[in-house]
């Protein structure tokens, strides 16, 4: 038997919390006992290590088993009867015979049970009275049932069975019908064995099918998460950064003050950025050193608010909560979404002045950014990182609505439930 030890693991997707996506939980929908198997393995030890037959083990054992007791009772019971050399030879044979024919049982498991139930019959005409126990057929027709060999394996035992009953009435002594009736019953459970085996292996393949597409899923819904905190981050920054570069460029000859000021924004921009980019990052490797950015939250508003205003443009912040705050995970989400929005407004719009306003209504937490600029078409779809926006709110059951104003500008309208949790 072959030793496999593999570390075990649990995701789960954090993406609203603004956290790493890994803490405990799996997601395993199958029974208990199957867990293990879903990925090929069965637990074998308290201290973690599993372990899983080789395929050489698998396909040997029932060979030398059959072996170990076939060829020893085949000899036994030519000495005790005294058939004599030739035919007591010939009865160890034939004991050998449908073993090795295991060999093939993996590959050609209908062919393999027809070759062992003819061994067997054979066997069975030769010495009527006592032949030796037959694991080798009970193998046989297991695998062979197993592996979805059905109508080789009934025809095979039906036939040889018939056979041997009616070959040995003809040759010799009947058997007695008790002897016929518990053989006949040993047979029907080995193919009763056989299709527990099948349905058992079938149903570890739609586990481990199963367990494979969360999986996957998982895996897409974290690279989707790392690339839309990416575009969150840096595309805020780069806008940031060519907003203040223009001004300073601008600025440079009549008013260096200002442009000098322009500068200190984009190393600040830059840096904040830098940090941001090492955080999500860190939280992909589960660094504990990685660098931590301030945390996406209400708290950093002003900040956020702050960074985007230039000489050209202007925003504000209204902020009526009064010192109240939602969870985490309501104002990560609440953050990233203002942060989108005035990101918008600073590439598309070419607005002059934007207020972002926070309130507390009831049990929801409303957010609205509210610009003087052009209307931008691609608002009213998905694009302009609005289907981010609104994946972000749906994650907590909220939603997100873009509106043109009646004279010029664009409303963004996000309402978040205020207990809210991923």
């Amino acid at each position: 038997m072959s030793l496999r030890e593999e570390d075990s693991g649990a995701a789960s997707d954090r993406y609203a919390r603004g956290m790493p996506p890994w803490e405990a939980g799996d997601g395993w929908n199958g029974p208990p006992w199957a867990r293990g198997w879903a990925d090929g393995t069965f637990d074998g030890a308290r201290d973690g290590r599993r372990f899983r037959a080789s395929a050489r083990f698998r396909l040997l054992a029932p060979v030398v088993l059959s072996l170990l007791v076939q060829v020893p009772a085949a000899i036994g019971i030519a000495i005790f009867t005294n058939v004599g050399w030739t035919a007591g030879l010939l009865q160890v044979l034939l004991a050998a015979v449908g073993p090795l024919a295991l060999l093939g049982a993996r590959r050609w498991p209908g062919v393999t049970v027809a070759v062992v139930a003819a061994a067997a019959l054979a066997d069975v005409v030769l010495v009527p009275v006592a032949g030796p126990p037959y694991l080798a057929l009970a193998f046989a027709i297991v695998i062979a049932v197993a592996r979805g060999a059905v109508a080789w394996a009934v025809a095979a035992v039906a036939t040889g069975w018939v056979a041997a009953v009616v070959l040995v009435s003809l040759w010799g002594e009947p058997w007695h019908p008790v002897r016929v009736a518990f053989t006949t019953l040993a047979l029907a459970a080995c193919f009763g064995i056989g299709a527990f085996v099948r349905t058992r292996a079938e149903r570890m393949r739609h586990y481990r099918a199963e367990a494979l597409q969360r999986r996957r899923t998982a895996e897409e819904r974290e690279r989707v998460r790392i690339a839309r905190e990416l575009h969150d981050v840096i595309g805020h920054a780069l806008s940031q950064i060519n907003v203040q570069a223009s001004v300073g460029l601008h600025l440079m000859d009549r008013d260096a003050e200002q442009a000098r000021t322009a500068l200190a924004n984009i190393k600040q921009t830059s840096k904040t950025a830098l940090e941001e980019v090492r955080s999500v990052l860190g939280a992909i490797r589960s660094d504990a050193d990685a660098p931590l950015s301030p945390q996406a939250e209400l708290a950093e508003l002003p900040r956020l608010v702050a960074g985007v205003t230039t000489a050209e443009f202007e925003a504000t912040l209204d902020d009526r909560l009064g010192g109240d705050a939602p969870g985490r995970a309501v104002q990560f989400a609440a953050y990233r979404i203002i942060q989108e929005a005035l990101t918008n407004i600073v590439r598309h719009a070419r607005a002059t002045h934007a207020v972002v306003a926070i309130e507390r209504v009831g049990d929801e937490l409303r957010l609205e950014v509210v610009d003087d600029g052009s209307w931008l078409p691609a608002a009213s779809g998905e694009g302009s990182g609005i289907l981010g926006m609104r994946e972000r709110a749906a994650l907590l059951g909220g939603t997100v609505e873009v509106a043109q104003l009646p004279d010029r500008g664009t409303r963004v309208e996000a309402r978040l439930p205020w207990r809210a949790t991923p």
